[in-house]
């Protein structure tokens, strides 16, 4: 997942590669607080001074939006990773009055009638002009004066919401005990690292490593059930309302825009088009899901039947069976137990190994430096061009849970790149991994994310606004996707020993049988995908609609039906934010990066594609179109057909 957030801060350093190092300064609340206002307040004043001031308005407005995101961006990630609750309080008050800001900049109508008049010099200075335009469009720069302010007023409203249904997921500290049977099944290694003694008590929250281990190995139905429901309801009945608020909110936005519908407002901007173009996708998405679900859920049914010693017909699948079926079906058929693979993926040896790989494939260094940081797990390192030794940009990994900290997987681009300022550009990369080892799905996530982070530190824009993962949103996954591919292939695989000595080493054989067990019940886990696009695109395609409603009809005909007092929608933070009517572009562009795996032909370790990779797509971030960068990248239009592949199972990672 990438998050849009705001630009990251700096501070000059010592010599050498510190000399021009830019790192995040550490603020309590109160500094939060005062850095904000002088930065808003300075960001208007400029922005006021660039109605009346001659010369480039696209080099004064970059400027001028580099200002304001050098205070607000380091507040932007500390409002989601601080230990401190008051700093992610205050940081979460200034993200709201930069909305309040940049939506005033972006409906002023003398700085729009400055960018009109703008006489682009070329190609990357008129498509930052009409992305410039097409941002005072969609904040009402053009709509009468009442329905500018309602819109103004809209906008905040959604940041808001959005913030406090973050918030209800993030600090619920909700915990549930199990003991005795309960615990069958549960990995000895993960009842020891929670301290749980033979005979004793397990108790578990919301992170990952709690949950996903549990899911997966807990033979006893009813704890597993009890455990899912009290997971897809961490939101709580608060956020199902603040879910209907927000979709009514958009609703409005869209209908001052004289839409018909927030997709009509969102979808223009994609790759995708418009809702009729993403209508025939989850169509032919949803013909092939369908019949390969539906292979993969009898297997497991008859898996379930055998367990419980019942006949076929008088057995259902539940949704809390399937992890836990799913995870039987690849130990049985493709003899891989994933908890026993954390032995041959250790976090740290992880972190290096794939540290180790994007410097092969990118031609650069990770250089770990000592920077202040907002907590002790977290690391940082300068980004090095390998060939020049010039110092591109810096990277932060924050990779295990804690208390009060962002709940999923999410790269922040905190500070964008802008050769026209020599600017340098930062990611923020935020995981919750077991702090032991990885799982065969973990170590693919550790992958997609460090992709995106890579998507904004080698990125080289003239412009702020378009440095990095500013792509189009359904495009924005497909650099990541692809890069998930070099956590299966034998050839990166091999290199992992490199930093993991006394770690197993896992043989052709194995790699095979992993290969394998990814496959597996492809089809349930791309149906439960577009079960989720599919049900995004419905709250957002017409009239707003309670999100229980739609969810409890829509799940109820899958082959698993509605589990009964679950609330996921109030949990699905995807749709409350940033993704609305945009979680379909999970799918959209995994199409994009399994097409674009075929430049690399025989073996994904191939730095002369990863070059042309680098500087045709990761670079230029939003300086051209998306489509246009992959068909250059690829030679040709891009294809459908390995996705399909892959959805039906049919894809192997491993070439011959």
């Amino acid at each position: 997942m990438i998050w849009r957030g705001l630009v990251l801060a700096g501070l000059l350093t010592a010599s050498g590669l510190a000399s021009a190092r830019v790192t995040l300064p550490m603020l309590d609340a109160k500094q939060i607080k005062a850095s904000c206002d002088q930065a808003l307040a300075v960001g208007q004043a400029r922005a006021n001074a660039l109605t009346t001031r001659q010369g480039n308005i696209l080099l004064d407005w970059d400027r001028t939006a580099a200002s304001v995101e050098t205070a607000v961006g380091p507040i932007y990630v500390l409002a989601y990773v601080h230990p401190d609750k008051a700093v992610r309080d205050a940081g979460e008050a200034c993200i709201v009055a930069y909305t309040q800001f940049e939506t005033s900049l972006y409906q002023n109508e003398a700085l729009y009638q400055r960018v009109q008049a703008v006489e682009p010099a070329d190609a990357i200075d008129r498509k930052f002009k009409q992305d410039l335009l097409n941002a005072f469009a969609d904040s009402g720069v053009s709509l009468p004066p009442a329905k500018r302010e309602r819109a103004a007023a809209i906008l905040t409203e959604i940041q808001s919401l959005s913030q406090q249904f973050a918030r209800n997921i993030r600090e619920n500290d909700q915990t549930l005990s199990f003991s005795g049977a309960q615990l069958a099944g549960l990995p000895a290694t993960y009842l020891e690292q929670r301290g749980v003694e033979p005979g004793g008590t397990l108790t578990v929250g919301f992170d990952s490593p709690d949950y996903a281990p549990f899911m997966r190995s807990a033979r006893d139905e009813g704890a597993r059930q009890r455990y899912y429901t009290a997971f897809n309801r961490r939101g709580g009945a608060a956020n199902l309302e603040l879910l209907d608020r927000i979709v009514q909110l958009r609703y409005e936005y869209a209908q001052l825009h004289d839409l018909a519908s927030f997709s009509d407002f969102v979808l223009k901007r994609r790759m995708v088009g418009g809702p009729a173009r993403l209508e025939r996708f989850l169509d032919e998405v949803g013909a092939v899901t369908r019949d390969a679900e539906a292979g993969d859920v009898e297997r497991l049914r008859a898996m379930k039947a055998k367990d419980l010693g019942k006949p076929l017909e008088a057995v259902t699948l539940q949704q809390w069976d399937r992890s836990y079926y799913i995870e039987q079906y690849r130990q049985q058929t493709a003899k891989i137990d994933q908890e026993a693979l954390r032995a041959y993926f250790p976090s740290l040896a992880v972190r290096d190994w794939i540290l180790a790989v994007t410097e092969g494939q990118y031609s650069v260094r990770f250089v770990p430096a000592d920077v202040p940081v907002w907590h002790e797990d977290v690391t940082y390192y300068d980004v090095v061009d390998a060939r020049s030794g010039e110092l591109l940009s810096g990277i932060y990994l924050d990779l295990f849970p804690r208390d009060g900290k962002y709940k999923h997987a999410a790269a922040f681009p905190v500070r964008g790149a802008s050769r026209a300022q020599d600017r340098l550009p930062i990611s923020v990369l935020v995981t919750n991994f077991d702090r032991q080892g990885l799982t065969q799905s973990e170590v693919e996530t550790f992958f997609h994310e460090f992709g995106h982070g890579v998507h904004g530190v080698l990125s080289r824009t003239r412009y702020v606004s378009q440095a990095g993962t500013s792509v189009e949103r359904d495009f924005v996954e497909a650099p990541s996707q692809m890069f998930e591919e070099w956590a299966r292939r034998p050839e990166s695989l091999a290199l992992l020993q490199q930093f993991c000595s006394g770690c197993p080493q896992l043989d052709a054989e194995q790699i095979e049988r992993l290969d394998v067990a990814r496959r597996l019940a492809s089809g349930m886990r791309y149906a439960r995908q577009h079960l989720y696009a599919s049900y995004d695109f419905a709250l957002y395609r017409g009239k707003p609609q309670p999100a229980m409603d739609v969810w409890k009809q829509m799940t109820a005909a899958t082959p698993y039906g509605y589990a009964p007092e679950t609330q996921f929608p109030g949990a699905f933070s995807h749709i409350a934010g940033s993704y609305a009517s945009g979680y379909y572009g999970y799918m959209w562009s995994e199409a994009i990066a399994l097409d674009m795996l075929s430049a690399f032909g025989a073996s994904v370790i191939n730095p002369q594609v990863g070059q042309r990779f680098r500087t045709l797509i990761l670079a230029r971030g939003s300086e051209r179109p998306a489509g246009e960068m992959v068909q250059d990248f690829l030679g040709r239009p891009p294809s459908n057909t390995a996705f399909f592949e892959e959805v039906r199972g049919q894809r192997s990672a491993i070439t011959r």
